[in-house]
Formats: structure tokens, C-alpha cells, sequence
């Protein structure tokens, strides 16, 4: 915003789909005055130690970095301390914020999240909107308190749910806007035009983190629930299931009208193969068995050979 004064922020971010906020910030009137993320972790099991997204895009912006366990207390705390914010922003930190991090800033601590609240709080906002079928979402930012994605509201933006989302293109989409809506909202809070709007608990949805069962498909479900899982967890995890015992991940999928006996496969053709559910049949589009790369479904019937009445999971 032309005119508005410079306020110096201090950033709490972990996630790849932090670095646009980030690089929004970074290119604002505002001055980041230090980024904080968590210590470097072992890329795979027994692998070399990876920075976060957040550490390397502050490397590549020219940006004060800190690399710590916690910012409850100890080093962590201290160089927040020391960095003296009039705005704290968190995107994607994952650490719940006690009362003494939230007195930090002098203005406010503010928190980016990817739905409108007070619907979808937690952990996994974006996966389970598609999870849920939904046609819109958006992002919210809001003042921090001490519950989980409870605080005022500051500012939001929806954002139309596409038919060929998937976490990945949602996330991403939503992490671009969520930039420009975040530095709108500093920009607000430099000018003192922001106003706090109160969630209207009796309103909220929950969205909690995803667990490794959460993403074996039931064939039991309906076929449009299925494809809305897979939508839900690709590119990664990946929803999966089992083919001739060993596992096979589902990257994209869509449901057809034709059924059949849950899990068993009831269609078999060049272009792909199509799984019996609970209502419809599941077919999938993309796929990758256990320890090959992602192929499409014409690839896997070429390779695999599947045949009607082989039952997966």
C-alpha cells in the first residue's frame, strides 16, 4: 500500500507453501527483520540434512535466518526477542504459540491460514476441503491467540475449489494468494484500518492431521468419496491400496457410473481398469506400484495385466 509505514516483521514458517508469503513480504514496503524455521532434518533415513523451503528461500532473498528446535524458549525464543517485531507472521510453523511468543510483536501476532474460518481449523485445511467435496475455499488472516486457528479475523479471501484440484495445485494456488493477502494485511495493520472480526464459533469445522490409515481407500465407500481421497492426498502421501499384495498408490482417479462388487476389478481395457465400490466404479487414471515411478493407467494394464475379478486392498 503506497504511503503506508515500514513495519519490521518477524516470519515463522516451515512449509513449502509458506515461501510465497515470504517472498511476499520480502518484496513489500515492509522489512522482514528475521525468518524463523526449524532445524535442518535428514532428507530420508540416514539421509544428509535438508533445510527447510522456508531456510533456503531466506538464503536466496538475503533474509536474517534462524534454524532452531522451538521458539517456546531458549534460542529460539531469544532471537524472536531480539529481532524486536511489530508484526509476528506464521504460515505453516506447526507449533502451537504460548502467551509469552505472542506478546513479542508490539502491534500483532498474525497467522495465515488456508481456509475461511472459522470452517476447516487444524492441521490439514487444504486436503480436507477436497475430502470433503467442497466447492470453495479460500484463506484467513487472523490475530493470533492461544487456541488452534481461533483468533479474530483479520482479512480473507475465497478462492472456487477446481474439478481437477488436487492438494498439490489447491495448496499451491492458495499459497500464492495467501501471500497477497497477508501483506495486505500488515499493510492494514501499519495504517490502523484492520478492524478484528470475532469467529463465530457455533461455525467451525474441524480438519485434522491425516494418518497413514486415512489413506487406504475403503472400496466399501461411494466411488465420488474415493476419488475425492485421492484428490485429497496427491501428490504425496498418495492414497493407496494393495494389488496382488503389494502396495499401489492412486495419484488421480474419477468415478463412472459402472459398479460392481467393492475392490474387485469389474472392467479391464486399453485405456485403464475400473474398480467395484460401494456406489459406482473407481477408476483410476494414474498410479504407481510399489517401487516404480508414477505411470498412467494405460501404462500399468500394458505392464501389470490386470484382470476382471482380481480384487485389490
Amino acid at each position: 500500500m503506497a504511503g503506508s509505514p515500514s513495519l519490521r516483521v518477524a516470519f515463522l514458517g516451515n512449509d513449502e507453501w509458506s515461501v510465497p508469503s515470504l517472498e511476499a513480504l520480502a518484496g513489500s514496503a515492509h522489512d522482514v527483520a528475521l525468518v524463523v524455521t526449524r532445524v535442518p532434518r535428514p532428507a530420508r533415513r540416514g539421509g544428509a540434512l535438508r533445510p527447510t523451503p522456508v531456510a533456503a528461500a531466506a538464503i536466496r532473498l538475503g533474509l536474517p535466518l534462524a534454524e532452531v528446535e522451538t521458539v517456546r524458549s531458549g534460542q529460539g525464543f531469544e532471537r524472536l526477542e531480539a529481532s524486536a517485531p511489530d508484526v509476528l507472521v506464521v504460515v505453516a510453523y506447526g507449533e502451537l504459540l504460548p502467551p509469552a511468543v505472542l506478546r513479542l510483536p508490539k502491534i500483532a501476532p498474525v497467522n495465515l491460514h488456508f481456509s475461511l474460518l472459522p470452517r476447516l481449523r487444524g492441521a490439514s485445511p487444504v486436503q480436507t476441503a477436497l475430502l470433503l467435496g467442497l466447492d470453495t475455499t479460500g484463506v484467513t488472516a487472523i490475530w493470533m491467540d492461544e487456541g488452534l486457528d481461533t483468533g479474530p479475523v483479520l482479512r480473507r479471501r475465497e478462492e472456487p475449489i477446481r474439478a481437477d484440484d488436487d492438494a498439490d495445485s489447491l495448496g499451491s494456488r492458495l499459497a500464492r494468494i495467501g501471500g497477497e493477502v497477508l501483506v495486505e494485511t500488515v499493510d492494514g495493520l501499519a495504517m490502523g484500518t484492520v478492524s478484528p472480526v470475532p469467529q463465530d464459533s457455533s461455525q467451525a469445522t474441524i480438519a485434522p492431521k491425516i494418518s497413514s490409515e486415512d489413506r487406504r481407500l475403503d472400496w466399501s465407500k461411494r466411488a465420488t468419496a474415493l476419488v475425492n481421497l485421492v484428490r485429497a492426498l496427491s501428490p504425496d502421501p498418495a492414497a493407496v491400496t494393495t494389488f496382488r499384495g503389494e502396495p499401489l498408490k492412486v495419484f488421480r482417479a474419477e468415478a463412472v457410473g459402472e459398479g460392481g462388487e467393492p475392490g474387485v476389478v469389474v472392467n479391464v481395457a486399453k485405456e485403464g481398469f475400473t474398480v467395484g465400490t460401494g456406489e459406482g466404479g473407481f477408476r483410476p487414471l494414474e498410479v504407481a506400484p510399489s517401487g516404480r515411478k508414477r505411470m498412467s493407467a494405460s501404462e500399468f494394464v500394458r505392464g501389470f495385466r490386470p484382470v476382471g475379478g482380481e480384487r485389490l486392498g
